[in-house]
């Protein structure tokens, strides 16, 4: 496993998978050409990794969970969480 993976572009968003999801892009870090927002963000990581669309996953933008899309601005951090059980 990688500890980062990096995609040249001007402005970067850093991704960081958690649990299972970290297996499937296989780093612990990556940095990703910024997306306008959560829902574009999504629509690319659907592209390239197909597998993801049949795995539930909340996303995070700077430690803050979000349910709707969401504007990314650069330096914002994206957190890709796997459901979790608490207790």
């Amino acid at each position: 496993m990688h500890d980062s993976i990096t995609i040249p572009s001007i402005e970067r968003t850093e991704i960081l998978p958690f649990g299972k999801l970290r297996e499937i892009f296989k780093a612990n870090s990556v940095q990703w050409p910024r997306m306008k927002d959560t829902d574009a963000l999504k629509f690319e990581l659907f592209r390239l990794y197909p597998v993801l669309k049949e795995l539930p996953f909340l996303i995070a933008v700077n430690k803050e969970l979000v349910h709707n899309n969401t504007v990314i601005h650069p330096g914002d951090i994206v957190a890709l969480l796997p459901p979790y059980a608490g207790g």
